[in-house]
């Protein structure tokens, strides 16, 4: 007869059967489950666990990265989990777990459940959410992108068999959490996002930002500018997001690339927009774009066809100067991406967006963002996954990434 352990009463203990350490556990953690039952070790984990979660402050930050008192953060966890600092340099880097080892509904959520740090310091590139949505002119939303884009993350894995990238082999990754945004203040906000964004910059580190509407991009792009003078742009939209203003505004997500040539942050000749279309207020629609130097590749242009001889003459175009992504999921079709904002009809195809990522591969990427995706319009959380495995596309098409 068996108790509710399930061991026979009087039986001996089962003998202690020593693990394979997982690659993302710290050694003393390795040391420490090589003579501890499973039993033993899943309480220990759920002590760790519970310590984690009391190590957070109020608000959803961690210990120790509170404001002082009266000021406001550009840059902290906002309730993603605790703060994990730089490994030591011979320690292995940063990998997403295994679903063959863990569970895909267990951990913090993460982007790719890749540990969370408050600083860019010590890493090659990281995931950044912008959860902010109030530049938008249509259908709101797009706040919980970045939370949305992390949940769908988990079914992501670690090497790409296409490409041969094998980014958590080559770079030093984690999660950043999130800026903290203003969301009652568009110019505060893109003041707050500018700042984060210098200091990871600083830190010789590439993000790679989970939006968030359009808007997003004209600060990054300030802080881009700082360090790597104009740079190119491989931009994949719907919209070109160029207007001058609106309600007499100017800055919401449609006037980023306007302000962004406003203030020199481009290198003109080396951008291209792709899958614009859509009805318009006139019919010289793309006149400012093409009149500062710009590619526009129409929609149209792109229909049943491989882009892959397009990206062939969009590097040519690039050199190797730096250059940035900016993916408006909206660019899509939205047969595939219906959680956005400003869906247009006859978008580009999923397997076009992997073709314009990864002919980007090898170029001299300092950062890419993926932004407009409002979960509210897709609850199957589809448009969210989709935009999960751009965002990898984006990571293993970065420079120094492996490929084998």
């Amino acid at each position: 007869m068996q108790g509710e352990s399930g061991r026979v009463p009087g039986a001996p203990p089962p003998p202690v059967i020593p693990r394979a350490p997982l690659p993302f556990e710290p050694r003393r953690l390795r040391r420490w489950h090589a003579g501890t039952s499973r039993g033993q070790a899943g309480r220990m984990l759920r002590l760790l666990a519970s310590s984690c979660a009391r190590s957070l402050g109020a608000g959803g930050g961690a210990r120790g990265l509170l404001p002082p008192q009266g000021t406001r953060p550009a840059l902290g966890l906002r309730g993603l989990g605790c703060s994990l600092s730089r490994q030591a340099s011979d320690a292995p880097r940063n990998q997403p777990p295994s679903p063959e080892l863990v569970a895909r509904s267990v951990g913090i959520c993460s982007m790719m459940r890749l540990p969370v740090q408050a600083s860019p310091e010590g890493l090659d590139a990281a995931f950044v959410g912008v959860p902010l949505d109030i530049g938008t002119s249509n259908r709101p939303g797009a706040r919980f992108g970045p939370r949305r884009i992390r949940e769908e993350s988990v079914l992501l894995r670690t090497a790409n068999p296409s490409t041969g990238a094998l980014p958590f082999q080559s770079l030093m990754v984690a999660d950043l959490g999130d800026v903290n945004v203003n969301l009652y203040n568009l110019q505060d906000s893109c003041r707050l996002i500018r700042e984060a964004y210098q200091k990871i910059v600083a830190a010789s580190c590439i993000p790679l930002t989970l939006g968030g509407d359009h808007t997003i991009t004209y600060p990054i792009l300030q802080a881009m500018a700082e360090k790597h003078g104009p740079v190119g742009l491989v931009h994949v939209d719907a919209h070109m997001d160029t207007a001058d203003k609106a309600l007499g505004e100017k800055l919401y997500h449609g006037t980023p690339f306007r302000r962004c040539v406003d203030e020199g942050l481009l290198d003109c000749k080396r951008v291209v927009q792709i899958g614009i279309r859509g009805s318009s207020t006139t019919l010289d629609t793309y006149r400012y774009s093409r009149s500062q130097g710009f590619r526009v590749v129409l929609a149209e242009d792109c229909w049943l066809k491989s882009l892959v001889p397009l990206m062939g003459e969009v590097r040519q175009q690039m050199g190797g100067k730096p250059i940035y992504i900016s993916f408006d999921i909206d660019g899509l079709d939205p047969a595939y991406a219906p959680g956005t904002g400003t869906p247009e009809i006859a978008g580009l195809m999923p397997s076009q967006a992997l073709e314009i990522i990864r002919g980007c591969q090898g170029l001299n990427v300092v950062g890419c963002d993926l932004v407009e995706v409002s979960p509210p319009y897709d609850p199957s959380g589809n448009t969210a996954l989709l935009a999960a495995n751009l965002l990898f596309e984006m990571l293993c098409a970065l420079p120094k990434v492996t490929v084998v």
